[in-house]
């Protein structure tokens, strides 16, 4: 028994040792990563600076991967040509390497996460395209907010200012069109609408964008959401205050790649600037911290070490940064849960007759949803702000700055959160802590200085010089003419429902043209069903006038709310009224006054038979007599006889 007991201990720890042994030999010395970047555009340049600085950190920090060192493989491709760009990235997808960083096309970014759900691969990507989902695309991991979250911030500040309509310009490539779907809901959802939009290619001809901007001119919206990127973007800002279209009356909300430019761009021409004064734009909201300090103090000194000295850090980088900290901060995890890196060839990129589709050279990494599954767990502070995945697979608490455009610089007027879905002048993070309040009383901005450095708020319209007119049919009545008829002197409708349609219309805050369709010949009373039928066949726009709700009505027409009800009355012919000293004479007619007056005279005959032999007053002579008949008769009315 004492001989057993130690033998036992000796054992345990030859197998405890053993499994440490074996838990530091299955992490390799280097893994590697893969990063997808058009490395000669402004946020590719800069997420390039921001991987490279995020794995000199991870890789002398003792803490992380233990001694397993991660390095980067970098593809340059090419964004706006949507061939050549599939291609390299294709290309590129046959080198093993266990999570790829990008791209940052959206396009691209389709194509790619369609190979990475095959491969087993990882992609932390930074595009913000709404339509690109973890759902569709399990390996897809967005590190940047979604397009869906920008629009609904872009809605909130239309909706704050009480616009109602609003016109989108936007890139013709996945990128614009799907960020301007999510916009046209998240207007919708603030009933509000996108009246006119228009796409142009990214290379677009100087001819193209001024017919663009002319054609955006004759619209009557003024507010105008500019959804491209950085080049055509400053393009056509600049071609729009040539034509005069940033001054007074027009607003111009740039997405977030206006923001994401000017803060990467020290040197950006003092022309570009003073053309952009008054444009409100969106950048993503990373809140102030030591980390993020830290990583702007030494961002010049990374930034000349890879030839990009012209580039400062802005949103993308501090997300980049952060998106290869989950990286290792995952892989970390997955060594430590017995995860080893291996690929293996799938057989399904071989056709039917055997013969190869060039493809074979694409390897499945093996263990790659175990990665995934540590990657969506990831949950620490970096200089982004707080990095954690909800079950949608998307980060928390998203969040923008509104920014003003004011002299050389910008300037932020407030903030929208995902949290309360409100417009405040308090930082998001502040509001964590404490329960969502979605008041839209509490809603606030610091004031503005719009184009034409005016202060005043734009109405965001104006009449259009091309608008449609809408055909409102009238009926012109015969009888009651004072509901609705027309004027036969200067042929205008007029009436009380004209007023109620007139004034009704002021109210409403955008213009509306229109012209009045008299339905009638005025001689008699039209048809009003046949009038419902034009509306409903398009002959006309709408109808104004006395129009009853009826059932057979009603599956034809939408009606309004009705301004005039009867309710129960009760008819009775009406007379003109004597208005003279005569007027007592009004409850009875003549014939009844006539035979009242001879039953006056009757009384008073009888009562003088009866009384003029006993009675004094009663004689005399027959003049006498007949007065005293007649004042008897009238006097009784008056006052009781004692005698």
């Amino acid at each position: 028994m004492g001989i057993a007991f130690p033998m036992v201990l000796v054992l345990s720890l030859l197998l405890y040792t053993n499994g440490i042994s074996k838990s530091l030999a299955a992490r390799p010395p280097v893994v590697n990563i893969g990063s997808i970047l058009q490395l000669n555009s402004t946020t590719g340049g800069v997420a390039a600076i921001a991987i490279n600085a995020a794995l000199e950190d991870i890789n002398s920090d003792p803490t992380v991967l233990n001694g397993t060192t991660l390095k980067v493989e970098t593809k340059d491709t090419n964004c706006f040509d949507g061939f050549l760009g599939m291609v390299q990235a294709l290309q590129f997808m046959e080198t093993d390497v266990i999570a790829i960083v990008g791209p940052q096309c959206s396009a691209i970014a389709h194509i790619i996460s369609y190979v990475a759900n095959e491969l087993r691969v990882p992609l932390m990507s930074f595009a913000s395209d709404a339509t690109l989902s973890s759902i569709q695309f399990p390996f897809f991991v967005r590190t940047a907010p979604s397009d869906l979250y920008q629009m609904a911030a872009v809605a909130a500040v239309v909706d704050y200012n009480h616009w109602k309509i609003v016109t989108a310009i936007y890139v013709d490539d996945d990128y614009g069109r799907n960020g301007i779907a999510a916009l046209d809901d998240a207007l919708t959802a603030k009933r509000c609408k996108i009246s006119y939009k228009i796409g142009f290619p990214a290379n677009a001809k100087k001819s193209e964008l001024i017919n663009l901007l002319v054609s955006v001119s004759y619209m009557e919206s003024r507010v105008i959401i500019l959804h491209t990127g950085g080049e055509p973007g400053l393009k056509l800002f600049s071609m729009a205050n040539r034509l005069n279209m940033m001054g007074n009356g027009y607003v111009w909300i740039a997405t977030d790649w206006l923001s994401a430019y000017l803060d990467a761009n020290s040197s950006a021409p003092a022309e570009t600037i003073s053309g952009m004064q008054g444009v409100l734009t969106l950048r993503p909201h990373i809140p102030n911290s030591k980390m993020k300090s830290n990583l702007i103090s030494k961002w010049s000194r990374q930034s000349q070490k890879y030839n990009h000295s012209d580039l400062r850090v802005n949103t993308y980088g501090f997300y980049v940064y952060d998106s290869v900290w989950t990286v290792a901060r995952a892989l970390d995890a997955f060594f430590d849960d017995g995860g080893s890196i291996s690929f293996s060839n799938d057989s399904r990129l071989r056709d039917a007759t055997g013969g190869t589709l060039h493809l074979e050279a694409m390897s499945i990494f093996d263990k790659g949803r175990k990665l995934l599954e540590k990657i969506r767990k990831v949950n620490f502070t970096g200089p982004s702000g707080h990095v954690q995945f909800d079950a949608s697979g998307d980060l928390i608490h998203p969040a923008y700055e509104i920014i003003n455009v004011i002299g050389n610089g910008m300037r932020t007027i407030g903030f929208w959160s995902n949290y309360s879905g409100l417009l405040s002048t308090v930082p998001p993070e502040a509001l964590y802590s404490k329960p969502p309040n979605t008041s839209l009383a509490n809603q606030q901005l610091y004031d503005v200085i719009w184009p034409g450095e005016t202060a005043q708020r734009p109405r965001g319209w104006v009449f259009p010089s091309n608008a449609k007119e809408l055909k409102i049919g009238i009926p012109n009545r015969f009888s009651f003419r004072e509901f609705v008829t027309k004027d036969n002197v200067t042929g205008s409708m007029k009436g009380y429902c004209i007023d109620v349609f007139t004034q009704a219309l002021a109210l409403l805050p955008y213009p509306v043209t229109y012209k009045f369709v008299p339905f009638g010949s005025g001689t008699e009373n039209p048809h009003y069903d046949k009038l419902i039928e034009m509306v409903e066949s398009n002959e006309l726009d709408g109808a104004v006038g006395d129009i009853a709700v009826t059932m057979k009505r009603t599956v034809n027409a939408d009606f309004t709310q009705p301004f005039i009800e009867t309710g129960l009355v009760i008819l009775a012919p009406v007379k003109r009224h004597i208005t003279t000293s005569w007027a007592f004479l009004q409850p009875f007619t003549l014939e009844m006054w006539c035979v009242t007056g001879l039953f006056f005279l009757v009384v008073g005959v009888v009562v003088w038979v009866l009384e003029h032999r006993i009675n004094d007053e009663f004689r005399g002579s027959p003049r006498q007599q007949m007065i005293t008949i007649f004042w008897f008769s009238f006097s009784t009315l008056f006052f009781a006889h004692s005698e």
